[in-house]
């Protein structure tokens, strides 16, 4: 179900200008990216994933949740692996948002092994996020200062060294 570059581009249009729309306009905001998903194809999983987002972004975690699922099971990793994996790290943050941060430890668990990309990071906070909801915070915090150690002009292997002693079961 190809989208044309057109459409795209609409769609990011639409999301720079959503700081112009305050909380009371929240639904107005909605609707516009509505009026976009009302031109693709039935079925088509960008639909979902356009309308969770615009959910998540606004306030709506539980009504969020449903629609990402939905855009997963219709194949969004397979029109795009880069929504897709936007889709289960925003789909996590919302399970984590409305109480069942388990399910999205297990949801993002696997994207760590996932070819690398710009994303990387965000699951490592997204997954610390999950974890620490579950009590497993030092779990969390060696994915996070993990994530963090590449981007510092000093200490990245002390740093590196630190996130790994977290986890690892003490001598």
């Amino acid at each position: 179900m190809p989208v044309n570059q057109d459409w795209e581009d609409r769609v990011a249009a639409a999301w720079a200008t959503f700081d112009e729309y305050p909380e009371e306009r929240a639904a107005d905001f909605r609707g516009v990216i509505d009026a976009l998903v009302a031109e693709l194809p039935e079925g088509s999983p960008l639909g979902p994933f356009e309308r969770a987002c615009a959910w998540d972004s606004t306030g709506h975690s539980d009504k969020a949740v449903p629609l990402y699922r939905e855009a997963l099971a219709l194949g969004l990793s397979e029109v795009s692996g880069y929504k897709g994996r936007r889709a289960k790290i925003q789909l996590s943050s919302s399970l984590r948002n409305v109480g069942r941060a388990e399910e999205g430890v297990k949801l993002l668990t696997p994207e760590l092994d996932a070819p690398s990309d710009e994303l990387d990071d965000a699951v490592r906070a997204c997954l610390a996020l999950c974890l620490s909801s579950l009590g497993r915070d030092r779990e969390g915090l060696s994915l996070v200062l993990g994530a963090l150690a590449p981007h510092l002009p000093r200490y990245q292997r002390s740093m590196a060294n630190y996130a790994r002693a977290l986890i690892e079961p003490e001598a």
